[in-house]
């Protein structure tokens, strides 16, 4: 579940931000006009990612075991391909975020309300179709059920409380160091699904190894206990993984997370005509 809200709060805050940045842009410029259209690509958006998160959810009961496995597998190192794009690319851009939006809004706004309806429908589009395909392979690896879901669910009401606060002026929120800290988890979970998406294409047949097991600590973290549903739930923990399994999960993890965080505590440039006396006085 703590995996799901995860994945939740930050895709519906990316989400949030991005709609409030649009709607204050427009509305500051006197294009009010534009605030309808901008809603109308929100909204469609949120109905296609919930008709993906339905297809993908239902679609797959009248398929044969291995069948599934299969599509489980691949869809899970889908996911994990979209979430790793997702950390980085905001790592890059959360501080000039507010900027590139406005950019494009100008740009959008020059061809039609239509262009700027696309262009929120795709913003909110991209997040929504991520949030679905990440937590529908974080559910199968935990068996199904709602708390995965709920769990979603929870984050994305946080995301937009904490999205209209911020709209609102009412809360500051150092957004570069949040999607530092939660890009870092994510990094994590999308690892455990990886692994996860080993283990469902070797159910399936497509890999080898399926019973050649690294180590088997069930003993020590029962499955059924708190911890190891825990562990579970939120990086996809096994007590018995395969060598494929180990091998994915570490070879994804070192390098993935050297790079996000190199590339997310990067300092800001300094402009060179920056001069340390203030405007208007002599040094």
């Amino acid at each position: 579940m703590l995996a799901n809200y995860l994945i939740g709060l930050r895709e519906g805050l990316e989400a949030a931000l991005i709609v409030g940045i649009l709607i204050a842009y427009v509305a500051k410029t006197g294009r009010v006009g534009l605030i309808r259209p901008v809603w109308y690509g929100v909204g469609v958006a949120a109905a296609v990612s919930l008709a993906v998160g339905a297809t993908l959810t239902f679609g797959a009961r009248t398929m044969t075991y291995e069948v599934q496995e299969a599509i489980g597998g691949f869809l899970s190192i889908v996911a994990v391909g979209f979430v790793t794009w997702m950390v980085f690319w905001m790592a890059r851009n959360a501080r000039a975020l507010r900027g590139e939006l406005h950019t494009r809004v100008d740009r959008a706004a020059s061809f039609g309300s239509w262009a700027v309806a696309l262009m929120a429908f795709i913003a909110v589009a991209r997040e929504g179709l991520e949030t679905a395909l990440f937590v529908w392979s974080a559910a199968r690896a935990v068996g199904g059920g709602p708390i995965p879901l709920i769990g979603a669910l929870l984050g994305i009401e946080t995301a937009v409380v904490l999205g209209w606060l911020i709209y609102r002026g009412a809360l500051r929120l150092n957004l570069s160091r949040f999607f530092t800290w939660t890009g870092a988890a994510l990094v994590l979970v999308a690892a455990g699904v990886l692994a996860y998406g080993i283990h469902d294409l070797q159910e399936a047949g497509i890999l080898p190894g399926l019973g050649n097991s690294v180590f088997d600590v069930s003993a020590a973290v029962p499955p059924t206990s708190w911890f190891g549903v825990l562990l579970k739930g939120t990086f996809n923990f096994t007590p018995t993984p395969s060598v494929l399994e180990v091998i994915a999960w570490w070879g994804y993890v070192v390098p993935v997370m050297t790079l996000f965080l190199r590339s997310a505590l990067r300092p800001t440039p300094t402009p060179a005509n920056r001069t340390a006396a203030p405007v208007g006085k002599s040094a």
